[in-house]
């Protein structure tokens, strides 16, 4: 097949757990014969004068990375507006595609949207060629704010991902948990829905069992600095894990907007000197802080699948994770890793002093979370799956789209610790 995947982020410009998922199922797509043709970006701040579009043929996939035009937009501050200005250059970019001379007359059997952010060219690429359009939502607002979607900015980019939902001929999600929240908020009718987990490159994560432990245990936090992701849950949990475990280190590996709130609540712990904020860590810096930890801590409040922990456990880093969304699908309690319920900090403790305490047992949960990984989550098997929602989209016949319900709702009780 003919395939076009549009994504915001693909190599050398990666944000986070989404361009590494287009990047291997791209590769893995064309390893098995398909012509794959990724739509992504050029560096953010970047113009066409310095950074033009760069078309390069990269382990077999081409890709398209559109310059940014001129208008002056800022994604921290009017990340609406930037996502349409992408939205509008990468449209130009696919039309170039179908032309003679530019694309050679390239046209595609599909076209693979992945995420909100590049709804407009996606829908408008799938309505030009005529065909299929197949999203893959890894994320929703709604969940990234605990249900909410009370902000101005927070409606506007529901609204734009129930658009895509329900404009698609065929939705994937990462795990059980993502199909059922997206249908409970889009309701996209008729529409099939497949659940295709994330794979893992075993090769590229050198599995390491742990030495016996010489001085305090460290744990290692991986991802995004966002509320979310519950590192305030591990910082409040570290003082009781160090008064079974003295001398335990917890380093925060990322970078995100709640890296001073997060540093003011360690201060407020009083294990500031017992957190290390190591920022973000290119492949080889964070495969030797997974090696030199005794077990990795994601204690996720919404988590739609959570890479990170397969990352780990290809590394032989012992899991200890919360089950929201695709972690609790991911790690088996007791048998690959430890687990919690999200925001459980009793929990948490628990857990971390579980794994601490028998470090045999916790060596075998490390073997076995290898051992699955190879069997459940390999690449080869993602492209698979994927290959046949592909062949069996078809493109339907489309009704004009009302206004999405957006249920106004007064703000729900915060956690007093949360920032505002």
């Amino acid at each position: 097949m003919k395939i076009l995947m549009v994504s915001w982020e693909y190599p050398p410009v990666v944000v986070g757990g989404l361009g590494r998922h287009v990047h291997h199922l791209a590769t893995e797509l064309a390893v098995a014969g398909h012509e794959v043709v990724v739509l992504a970006r050029r560096p953010s701040g970047t113009d066409s004068s310095t950074h033009p579009t760069h078309s390069f043929i990269a382990e077999g996939v081409l890709v398209v990375a559109v310059a940014e035009d001129p208008p002056c937009f800022d994604f921290g501050e009017d990340m609406l507006a930037w996502t349409l200005a992408m939205g509008h250059a990468m449209v130009r970019a696919g039309i170039a595609l179908g032309k003679p001379g530019i694309g050679d007359g390239w046209i595609p059997d599909v076209v693979h949207a992945h995420d909100w952010l590049v709804a407009h060219p996606s829908i408008a690429l799938a309505e030009y060629y005529d065909v299929p359009l197949v999203s893959t939502i890894h994320a929703t607002e709604a969940g990234r704010h605990s249900g909410w979607v009370a902000g101005r900015v927070n409606k506007q980019v529901h609204s734009v991902e129930w658009w895509l939902a329900n404009e698609s001929d065929a939705l994937i999600t990462c795990s059980t948990s993502m199909r059922d929240e997206v249908e409970r908020l889009y309701g996209p009718e008729r529409i099939p829905m497949t659940v295709i987990r994330n794979g893992i490159d075993v090769g590229a994560w050198t599995f390491r069992p742990r030495a016996p432990r010489s001085g305090p245990p460290r744990l290692l936090y991986v991802g995004r600095l966002e509320y979310e992701k519950g590192v305030q849950d591990a910082i409040a949990a570290l003082p009781r894990i160090r008064r079974a475990h003295p001398g335990t280190t917890l380093t925060i590996a990322g970078i995100g907007t709640q890296f001073e709130w997060l540093r003011e609540r360690a201060r407020v712990h009083r294990v500031a000197r017992a957190v290390t904020f190591a920022g973000q860590l290119d492949h080889e810096g964070l495969l030797g802080w997974l090696h030199g930890a005794d077990a990795i801590l994601l204690p996720s409040r919404y988590e739609p699948f959570g890479i990170v922990a397969l990352e780990a456990a290809a590394a032989g880093t012992p899991l200890i994770t919360s089950t929201a969304g695709g972690l609790g699908e991911a790690v088996i309690d007791g048998v690959t890793g430890a687990s919690f319920e999200p925001a459980d900090v009793d929990g948490l403790v628990e857990a971390v002093r579980a794994t601490l305490d028998d470090p045999a047992a916790t060596q075998d949960r490390a073997y076995a979370a290898r051992e699955r990984l190879t069997a459940d989550f390999a690449w080869d098997v993602v492209a698979t799956e994927t290959a046949l929602v592909y062949s069996s989209a078809k493109r339907r016949v489309r009704n004009p789209l009302g206004r999405p319900k957006i249920v106004e709702r007064p703000l729900p009780e915060r956690d007093p610790n949360q920032p505002s």
